[in-house]
């Protein structure tokens, strides 16, 4: 369910504003910027209004390190 709710903002946001695009190129040059934008800049309002890298960046700040085997 995620994942589709991910696929429309992204096709909304990126694929359908910025179009026609030239070339596959330009394509995945635009989606590595909008995901990196997507998990490092937008807050989201089920992540309490923070970015997926801070909610990430906390839960490794409060797991203990796994031991060297």
């Amino acid at each position: 369910m995620v994942i589709e709710v991910v696929s429309a903002a992204f096709k909304a946001e990126l694929i359908f504003l910025d179009g026609p695009w030239a070339g596959r190129e330009d394509v995945e040059a635009a989606t590595a910027q909008w995901a990196h934008w997507f998990n490092t800049e937008r807050v989201h309002g089920m992540l309490d209004y923070r970015t997926p890298a801070e909610i990430e960046a906390a839960y490794y700040a409060q797991t203990p390190a796994a031991s060297a085997a």
